[in-house]
């Protein structure tokens, strides 16, 4: 079995270009960062994350002993 090739095409008229975008401007300069301001605001989202996930392992240990109590008892 031998590979016939792709099937014939067919070329565009005379005189077709493809059709022309217009130029975007240039995108606008960003404002400084404040790092001091970041670096404080993702240590105070860390402390928040960590208070969220000891919350939920507090809960879950509880949860878990007052099962394993019923088991049990």
């Amino acid at each position: 079995m031998s590979y016939p090739g792709p099937p014939p095409t067919s070329p565009p008229p005379p005189g077709w270009r493809p059709p022309v975008v217009a130029e975007p401007t240039p995108p606008r300069t960003l404002p400084p960062q404040d790092h001091t301001a970041l670096t404080t605001a993702e240590r105070q989202a860390q402390l928040v994350t960590w208070a969220v996930g000891a919350g939920a392992g507090v809960v879950a240990l509880l949860l878990s002993c007052v099962l394993v109590g019923r088991l049990l008892g």
